[in-house]
């Protein structure tokens, strides 16, 4: 039995020469990519500030999250990627911003570079739906297209 992917984009368009997608569903699973702290126009938030560019992420995660009837209690695991171990413990703050009834397991890899210009930190993680269907908007989510 072969289950649907679906794209997430929380409502924003996603470019269709893209070789990844920010978000995939299948069933009540959610799978992220890696994702930076970028506004909608793909740049850094805040360069040299690796709390709120960690925060920007979290922000990104929640809202495509949110359009599939989610949280980030729903997050159960991260992989973080630090280009700096500088005020790494300003991060695990703002972890507890966003999981505060569930605390997901992580991996942290320092890295000598990431290929975002200025990111400081690239997060990818994965999340479980406590319920399949439930609340999910698909006014916020495209469905996947093939390669052409």
């Amino acid at each position: 039995m072969t289950q649907e992917r679906e794209v997430l984009t929380a409502g924003k368009a996603w470019p269709a020469h893209y070789t990844y997608v920010p978000a995939l569903r299948v069933g009540n699973m959610i799978w992220f990519s890696g994702t930076t702290g970028t506004d909608d126009t793909g740049k850094i938030t805040a360069p040299g500030d690796i709390a709120e560019q960690t925060r920007q992420i979290f922000r990104k995660f929640e809202a495509l999250l949110k359009s599939a009837g989610g949280s980030c209690d729903d997050i159960v695991q991260t992989h973080d990627f630090f280009t700096t171990t500088e005020n790494y413990k300003a991060t695990a703050a703002v972890r507890r911003e966003f999981f505060k009834n569930a605390v997901p397991t992580s991996a942290g890899v320092l890295v000598a570079g990431l290929l975002r210009k200025d990111a400081l930190i690239e997060i990818s993680a994965v999340a479980v739906l406590r319920s399949p269907l439930a609340g999910a908007d698909h006014a916020f989510s495209q469905p996947v297209r093939a390669a052409s």
